[in-house]
């Protein structure tokens, strides 16, 4: 596998970043999570202009076609300085679930409004009772008399619920839970008689929504796919989004070595600077090797997430995410304890990348759920 990024990658790494470290400080990122939306719709247009949100989208819907490697650059610097505005919720999570299951008349009227900035989506799948099978869903979408479907049911932790004008929802047209068959999706406006919005912030300060449908009215144009043929893409979903986050995890992390890094040369104990102690270079070290093989697993499930073959890349992205999830608790926790009592205060941006980390670590499966999936394919796989 090579991991060394093409020309045009590095421009498009180097020119996020210039913008970031511009218009992105610890402060400014403050303000923005202090608005009424929890981000900048300023960043966001700026993002668009950038052509971040077209990145995985093919060239006809105004997009660059580009892979997950693409993706997995955008997410690092993202994870870097800690971004609030909502590129996983529309670009990864529903966009995408456009890109692989939306006929040519909803991709032709989605896409483009996302890549423009005009269209928030959002991605409305887990439930109360679903913790990480993606197939456990009890929400229901029943023929109406007259024609299209009547939605009902409760969906949790939606990123950017409440500020997304369409939701991607699935819903059981059929079978049981927790049966990947009879699973359906549909695109369902958040503003429609019989959606209610419980919006709230998570642990990390990312803006999140519970979502009640209600006999919700959706037309049958609104399928997004086959009907009961939903799960392949909620897996694919699935898959990308946690490619896409073990790369953000990654970005958090280096972000947590640079500012150790700084204090152990700058911070001072008995006249010299705390990096002179031999002890505390080796856990540097050990910081950096853990950061350098989480880099080079997110560079795995990038190339993994296009891989068509659901068991060969389901596989790859469980051994990436259990990997790096360890390896963010253990340079977080390093970062904390490095930086003493400093550290646990929240005025100091460590303890912020932490908490996100936290986060990522849970979302679409924990390390205990990774390693357990791995296993079970790592033995299910032909010898």
């Amino acid at each position: 596998m090579n991991v060394n990024l093409e020309e045009q990658q590095e421009m498009l790494r180097d020119s996020l970043e210039r913008f970031l470290n511009k218009e992105y400080s610890f402060a400014q990122r403050a303000e923005h999570a202090g608005g009424a939306q929890g981000w900048s719709a300023k960043i966001w247009r700026h993002f668009a202009e950038l052509g971040l949100l077209g990145l995985p989208f093919e060239v006809a819907h105004g997009g660059a076609g580009g892979s997950g490697v693409e993706t997995m650059i955008v997410m690092e610097q993202l994870g870097k300085f800690l971004v609030l505005e909502p590129f996983l919720s529309t670009v990864v999570l529903a966009g995408n679930a456009v890109r692989l299951a939306g006929s040519a008349a909803q991709q032709g009227d989605l896409l483009p409004a996302i890549v423009r900035g005009e269209l928030l989506m959002a991605f409305a799948h887990s439930e109360p009772q679903s913790r990480y099978d993606l197939a456990a869903v009890n929400a229901t979408a029943v023929r109406a008399r007259t024609a299209g479907w009547h939605l009902s049911g409760h969906k949790v932790g939606v990123l950017h619920g409440a500020t997304a004008r369409t939701l991607v929802v699935s819903a059981r047209t059929s079978g049981l839970s927790p049966e990947p068959d009879g699973i359906s999706l549909f695109l369902v406006d958040r503003e429609a008689a019989g959606v209610t919005v419980k919006p709230y912030r998570t642990q990390d300060g990312s803006a999140a929504a519970d979502i009640v449908f209600d006999q919700v009215e959706v037309a049958n144009e609104s399928v997004l796919g086959a009907v009961g043929g939903g799960f392949s893409t909620i897996q694919h979903v699935a898959d990308i989004a946690v490619a896409a986050l073990t790369a953000e995890s990654v970005g958090a992390m280096r972000a947590l070595q640079d500012m150790t890094l700084d204090y152990l040369k700058t911070r001072k104990q008995f006249g010299v600077a705390l990096g002179s102690f031999q002890a505390l270079q080796h856990r540097a070290v050990d910081m950096f090797l853990a950061l350098e093989l989480s880099s080079s697993m997110a560079m795995y499930a990038a190339t993994m997430s296009d891989q068509p073959d659901p068991a060969v890349r389901s596989r790859a992205i469980s051994a990436a995410k259990a990997h790096i999830g360890r390896s963010s608790r253990f340079v977080g926790q390093q970062a904390i304890q490095l930086h003493g009592a400093i550290g646990m205060t929240m005025e100091c941006a460590v303890g912020h990348y932490v908490l996100r980390n936290m986060v990522i670590e849970s979302q679409f499966g924990d390390t205990h759920h990774h390693l357990s999936a791995f296993a079970k394919s790592a033995g299910d796989a032909p010898s």
